[in-house]
């Protein structure tokens, strides 16, 4: 195989027609069950998985902090989970483990879990809505402190 086909099955992609962002979303998201606010919030409360904010720092800034969740920068995400990696947090401890992934709105979160699924993380979830969804249900949210420019 030479050329564009050769490009394409080194990328595992197809001549299929692109799928486009909302039906990619629609795809990940039937591949688990995602949770509402409350539910996280329950998560989080009895210990039971792990709360990851991917949102960037100028959204944690304005908006503020879940408390008890862990910052990992969407970049990082994999590294940072990834039970087997050199890389990864103390709280990585194994492809059991409930991860709720928060983004600002539900979508990139979305994408997030997928990408975990895939490593083995079989319980990783996202939280329909995001922060703004947990912020509207009322639930807490710390002031986040301004970094240092």
């Amino acid at each position: 195989m030479s050329g564009a086909g050769a490009r394409q099955a080194a990328a595992g992609t197809t001549d299929e027609r692109p799928l486009g962002i909302d039906a990619l979303l629609e795809r990940v998201r039937a591949g688990y069950r995602r949770v509402e606010a409350q539910e996280a919030h329950e998560v989080a409360r009895s210990g039971a998985g792990l709360l990851v904010d991917i949102r960037y720092a100028a959204l944690r800034e304005r908006d503020g902090l879940i408390p008890g969740a862990v910052v990992v920068e969407r970049n990082e995400l994999e590294w940072r989970l990834d039970p087997q990696g050199s890389h990864r947090l103390p709280e990585a401890t194994g492809h059991d483990l409930r991860i709720v992934v928060i983004c600002n709105e539900g979508y990139a979160s979305s994408l997030a879990a997928a990408s975990l699924h895939q490593l083995g993380l079989h319980r990783a979830t996202d939280l329909v809505g995001g922060f703004q969804a947990w912020r509207a249900a009322g639930l807490p949210v710390d002031p986040a402190v301004p970094s240092a420019s």
